[in-house]
């Protein structure tokens, strides 16, 4: 585990103050952060494989799924994301289509979205990084209540065309550690196809047919020393 990693995640929660882990207070942007949604504005992201605005549903200050994945039009590399996500309660639906979405890091590693309150988690489940690696703790709070992931990626390195180190994320759910500084091997299902992972790529929020909602969404891209 790189310490100055783990460092780092604890400045994103101290970013926040008593705020990290209460869910229903949108957590307050550090002020070098890119904003990429504020609640009003989603001119920031588009269609996956598309240039067009995206068709999601603008509720009560955030974005709800519907239309198709969407990614945003900046690029990133290695960075601190914010993301804040409301599973919809679905008492009808069981296993992955019970809230079921994704937030992507570079288009290709997912944290898993899922309505998982209360469950034994696998793989597929909310904060698993998907088929890679489960959460070392259930942090999910019950659906139809705000939630928060705040990650911290870094993307594979290459050496030329030569991969030398896997992408690696850690990450806290409504500020309870979940995954401390996890190697992915390649990107995870339903990544974007992407030929060339030394270069940035954008994030992506996945449609899996749920009404999740999603705002107070923030990026800081970072250095090799941070």
């Amino acid at each position: 585990m790189k310490r100055w990693a783990l460092a780092a995640v604890v400045c994103m929660a101290g970013t926040a103050g008593a705020q990290v882990g209460v869910g229903e207070q949108p957590v307050p942007p550090p002020p070098d952060a890119v904003i990429l949604f504020d609640g009003t504005d989603m001119s920031a992201w588009a269609k996956q494989d598309s240039d067009e605005p995206v068709s999601w549903r603008l509720v009560d200050g955030a974005m709800e799924v519907a239309g198709g994945n969407i990614v945003t039009r900046e690029h990133f590399g290695d960075c601190q994301l914010h993301v804040e996500f409301m599973v919809p309660l679905m008492p009808d639906a069981t296993g992955q289509a019970r809230g079921n979405s994704g937030v992507y890091l570079q288009g290709s590693y997912e944290v898993q979205v899922l309505d998982s309150f209360g469950l034994e988690l696998g793989l597929g489940d909310c904060g698993a990084i998907y088929g890679v690696a489960v959460p070392m703790v259930n942090a999910c709070r019950p659906p139809g209540t705000w939630q928060t992931y705040d990650i911290l990626f870094h993307a594979p390195r290459f050496d030329g065309a030569n991969l030398v180190q896997n992408a690696r994320m850690s990450v806290l759910q409504n500020g309870v550690w979940i995954h401390e500084y996890a190697e992915i091997p390649g990107p995870t299902t339903a990544a974007m196809h992407r030929e060339d992972l030394s270069q940035p790529g954008p994030l992506m929020l996945q449609d899996h047919g749920c009404p999740v909602r999603y705002r107070n969404i923030w990026v800081r891209p970072l250095t090799a020393a941070e």
